[in-house]
């Protein structure tokens, strides 16, 4: 390309690589006409399926800089101040290799800057001319394009959609503008705000695993379906994965606008029990009223008994730094931290798993479809009964050695008695579903044999 024809601007927060596909298609070309200008160092990022990977990025040296500016005719200045992987450094840029001359060395986006996500093609229409496909760095509370109505996917996915439709879900744009408001509410807290969305979103997201279960839970699937055009149908665990962060995104803002409220760890505080320390109540003040500010006056209760879980963390969290507990060196007890265990599965590691599912026997079905409302009920109680018992034990470690010895003991029997009916209704369930022997004893961690021996001390599957 000896001379610049066309000048083509890049967008705020674009992937280099996005802006070397548009160059390409300002000039009618594929982008791989334009990947001969630089000396590459590796090879173009492909998923699992050998589809091309939307979110790749590339690093360029020096030269390869100035060989991009020179094509899309743009100052380089200009370039560093649009493109977050402008000017990024990499090893094998520097590394001696082949003859001289522009390099460029690929990369996955996530890796290099953060979340990836597709840009909206009408907004790039109305300021290119052309509505070629951009993808960019955005954070999860930056996706919704307002003036177009739609939720911008996550790039790092293999699937084909770029946006949701958000059309009669006016809460979902809604809730990008509060954010802004709870971005400066943090910051005005001394904390960043990124960080209380990351604690907010793994609260909401733990709940929209459990709300299979929550028979009350009406908002989410009615945004569900809408999200998937009406009726997410036979498809429904592929939207699950694809609309989630669409779909939960309100709650998300509106908790982070709680976690950032003196009043709502005051209510933390008191639930402790102040002074006198208790455990954690299932009907606490600081649940039911977290529930309440997300709409739902009913699953209070259903988040407080979520031990482990991220918001129980946190209001351990809480309740340590007034109680001014000092942690042991080198233990993490950041208010605004989420452990690695309770991060949110992101919709590209879902989609991989859903795959995998779907060569197994039995994945083709639906759990609530295949077993009987009846087996699901017992195995719901039998659960239920082995929490309620170990919660009871909190409190056990009290009076005499034998004294304490003995409750805990006959408590942590009957618990272990009733997961262990639990195993073996589950398995049966499983096995009537259609899953291989073999899959549900990998599972279970037993061998075939002791697996059958599980169903005949039960005296069998399908009672």
């Amino acid at each position: 390309m000896a001379s610049v024809v066309f000048r083509v601007s890049p967008i705020d927060g674009e992937t280099t690589f996005s802006l070397v596909g548009r160059v390409a298609a300002r000039y009618g070309l594929d982008d791989t006409a334009l990947l001969t200008h630089w000396q590459w160092r590796g090879h173009r990022l492909r998923h699992e399926s050998g589809a091309l990977r939307a979110d790749a990025e590339v690093l360029l040296d020096a030269a390869g800089r100035r060989v991009l500016a020179g094509l899309c005719g743009v100052d380089e200045d200009v370039l560093g101040q649009a493109l977050p992987a402008w000017g990024l450094d990499d090893e094998k840029l520097t590394a001696r290799a082949g003859g001289g001359g522009p390099r460029a060395v690929w990369r996955v986006g996530g890796a290099v800057v953060g979340p990836v996500a597709f840009g909206c093609r009408s907004c790039a229409a109305r300021r290119t001319g052309a509505a070629v496909r951009v993808v960019r760095y955005a954070q999860r509370w930056a996706r919704v394009c307002v003036q177009h109505e739609r939720w911008l996917l996550d790039a790092d996915a293999d699937q084909a959609l770029e946006h949701l439709d958000l059309r009669g879900l006016p809460e979902v744009a809604a809730a990008q503008r509060r954010w802004m408001r709870v971005a400066r509410c943090a910051v005005r807290a001394g904390v960043e705000p990124g960080k209380v969305f990351a604690v907010a979103y793994a609260v909401v997201c733990r709940w929209w695993d459990l709300a299979l279960e929550w028979p009350d839970e009406r908002v989410w699937p009615t945004r569900l379906h809408a999200l998937a055009g009406g009726d997410a149908g036979g498809d429904f665990w592929r939207w699950r994965a694809v609309a989630r962060d669409a779909a939960v995104f309100p709650e998300v803002v509106e908790v982070s606008r709680a976690l950032l409220d003196p009043v709502m760890a005051e209510l933390a505080w008191q639930d402790s029990g102040a002074g006198r320390p208790r455990a954690l109540p299932a009907d606490g003040a600081f649940c039911r009223r977290l529930g309440e500010r997300v709409g739902r006056q009913w699953p209070g209760p259903l988040a407080a008994v979520d031990f482990g879980g991220p918001l129980i963390t946190w209001m351990g969290a809480v309740i340590r730094r007034r109680r001014g507990v000092a942690m042991p060196p080198g233990h993490r007890d950041e208010l605004w931290w989420v452990r690695r265990e309770l991060q949110p599965t992101s919709m590209a590691a879902q989609l991989r798993a859903l795959a995998k599912e779907s060569r197994l026997p039995g994945s083709g079905t639906v759990w609530r479809s295949a077993v009987a409302p009846e087996r699901r009920a017992l195995i719901g109680n039998l659960l239920d009964d082995a929490q309620e018992q170990l919660i009871q034990l909190r409190g056990a470690q009290r009076g005499s050695s034998a004294e304490a010895a003995e409750r805990l003991l006959k408590g942590l029997g009957y618990s272990i008695g009733r997961l262990e009916e639990a195993v073996r209704e589950t398995v049966g369930a499983a096995l009537e579903a259609g899953v291989r022997v073999e899959d549900v004893a990998g599972w279970a961690g037993l061998s075939q044999d002791a697996l059958a021996e599980v169903l005949g001390a039960g005296g069998g599957a399908g009672r």
